[in-house]
């Protein structure tokens, strides 16, 4: 059976306009480097164009390159405004406060933004909340600076919201501190606890109370419901198989996941998960097998990870087991396909369109 399509993630070529605005504001061409990576201004153009995690990675680290900035993430955030998120982000400048913002922007994520490795969350608590960003380690320049874009962005744009510059009352950051490190604290206006056990910035019960000058009830409330009409065509699932794939992901980390753990989470029996899958015509152990092939060949093909990083990512015991096991799928083992496709120039900047 041929591999399906599995995609990392995606996000809204939105941000490639802040990225492109940072470039130029550091003295460099960003409409050579956007071409490069077939983005020129008809694609950026499109409605609801997308481009995928891995490709926005390798663009981003170009762009490191070729300004010499690796802080470039942190520096986005200056250029970062909500309507370049489409609908949601539309519907976010019509908050009536900094807190409705922040919920809308994690409510309609995935209107913008997804990723297999998980979702953003808002935790609140007495003191303020949290907005945190999911686990995408291991952590290498690449997708640490997706974790920088997405925090720089999130605090500039909610302090555009309230017409006032907000700054982070804590800031934790899962990676190891690199060279930039003193960057956060003039970027995100406090300095971060790195190695920590999630990346997220607080804001406090004062930041998150903050008004909305422009925001109107009833605009507000039509968008809402555009949004919620749109999240619903997007991520309704078409059957059971699908549910568990979505909900395999984040759980494969350093395990296979239980099938007993897959169906407390859609609040179901084991056994009628069990029933109903076997009515699809598949098994649980079957779908297990068959993600872990297909974000297998994904991450090969599309990432610079180890292959004992993506063994972990995939839940194997060894590096080992993973070649083991890739070689079986795919009938060539992963150094060799991974050469392939770089050396045929079916790499990133032509593969993942």
């Amino acid at each position: 059976m041929k591999p399906a399509a599995i995609r990392l993630g995606d996000l809204s070529v939105g941000y490639l306009h802040s990225l492109a605005d940072a470039v130029d504001h550091l003295g460099h061409a960003s409409q050579p480097l956007l071409e490069h990576y077939g983005f020129d201004a008809a694609r950026l153009a499109e409605p609801r164009a997308r481009l995928s995690i891995p490709r926005y990675m390798h663009l981003g680290h170009a762009a490191i390159a070729l300004t010499g900035e690796p802080a470039l993430g942190l520096l986005m955030g200056r250029f970062a405004y909500l309507h370049r998120l489409g609908l949601a982000g539309i519907a976010a400048t019509q908050a009536p406060t900094v807190r409705e913002a922040a919920r809308t922007l994690i409510r309609f994520e995935a209107l913008y933004a997804s990723n297999y490795r998980g979702r953003s969350s808002l935790q609140e608590d007495s003191g303020g909340a949290w907005l945190r960003f999911h686990s995408i380690g291991p952590y290498n320049a690449y997708n640490r600076f997706v974790v920088d874009t997405v925090l720089a962005t999130w605090l500039r744009q909610l302090g555009a919201l309230a017409q006032t510059p907000l700054t982070a009352q804590a800031l934790q950051l899962e990676f190891m501190a690199p060279d930039y490190a003193e960057r956060y604290r003039l970027e995100l206006g406090c300095p971060p606890t790195f190695e920590a056990g999630f990346n997220g910035l607080r804001l406090d019960q004062h930041a998150l109370n903050l008004r909305n000058p422009l925001h109107c009830p009833g605009t507000w409330n039509e968008l809402l419901q555009l949004c919620e009409g749109e999240l619903q065509r997007l991520t309704r699932p078409q059957n059971m198989r699908d549910r568990v794939i979505q909900l395999l992901g984040p759980r494969l980390h350093g395990r296979e996941p239980d099938m007993d753990d897959i169906a407390r989470q859609l609040q179901l029996p084991a056994w009628t998960l069990r029933r109903r899958l076997t009515e699809e015509g598949t098994r649980f152990s079957a779908i297990v097998n068959e993600t872990r092939r297909d974000l297998a060949l994904a991450y090969v093909r599309d990432t610079e990870l180890s292959f004992g990083e993506i063994a972990y990512l995939l839940g194997f015991a060894s590096a080992e087991a993973f070649q083991r096991a890739f070689k079986r799928w795919l009938k060539q083992p992963p150094g060799e396909m991974r050469r392939s496709y770089r050396q045929t120039g079916n790499s990133i900047s032509e593969s993942i369109k």
